[in-house]
């Protein structure tokens, strides 16, 4: 596999509580809690469903940024497994802080 296919880093099995808005609707804000995580991007279970390369905010205790959305699938009757993409920080989920892109 190139480095171009793939994942640029293995995901870890963390649970952070955050809360995901649209950016053209930002008080549908919904909380949940993130199922893994790695430095560029995350998994998310979520009830409402968002379309593939739509942009959220992803905010958390100490982290606010934007994520694209790679995926969203349905995972039972009333909640969606959610694929996001950072692409303006890279994120420390051990301090959940931002650390330069």
């Amino acid at each position: 596999m190139s480095r171009t296919e793939g994942r640029a880093e293995k995901r870890v099995r963390m649970s952070v509580p955050i809360e995901l808005s649209k950016l053209k609707s930002p008080n549908s804000a919904e909380r949940t809690v993130t199922e893994n995580v790695c430095s560029f991007g995350v998994r998310v279970l979520a009830r409402r469903p968002v379309e593939p390369n739509e942009q959220l905010m992803v905010s958390s205790s100490n982290l606010r940024t934007k994520a694209r959305v790679v995926y969203c699938h349905k995972v039972s009757r009333d909640s969606f497994a959610i694929g996001l993409e950072f692409r303006e920080v890279r994120v420390n989920w051990f301090r959940c802080t931002e650390i330069s892109a």
